[in-house]
């Protein structure tokens, strides 16, 4: 499980494994036990979340296009894409 940062005690990554075939590209986000998935490409925009309020959903997705290009390549590179 690559973790791309970390921002505020939450960990962004990606699992090892994305599914067969792969999904497109995502960034999973997570601290304690609240989870969140987002989509980022061809925008950023959250697929589910759990345990997590509108504001700290609206700040990761902040982060998340903040880091577009870093995911993305970051993606590109672990999953030979």
């Amino acid at each position: 499980m690559p973790v791309i940062f970390r921002h505020k005690g939450y960990r962004f990554f990606f699992f090892s494994n994305e599914g067969i075939p792969l999904e497109p590209c995502h960034i999973h986000v997570r601290k304690g036990g609240a989870t969140a998935k987002f989509w980022v490409v061809p925008e950023v925009r959250l697929a589910e979340a759990y345990d997590m309020s509108s504001a700290e959903l609206r700040e990761l997705s902040r982060i998340v296009k903040q880091n577009q290009e870093l995911i993305e390549r970051k993606w590109n590179e672990y999953f030979g894409t």
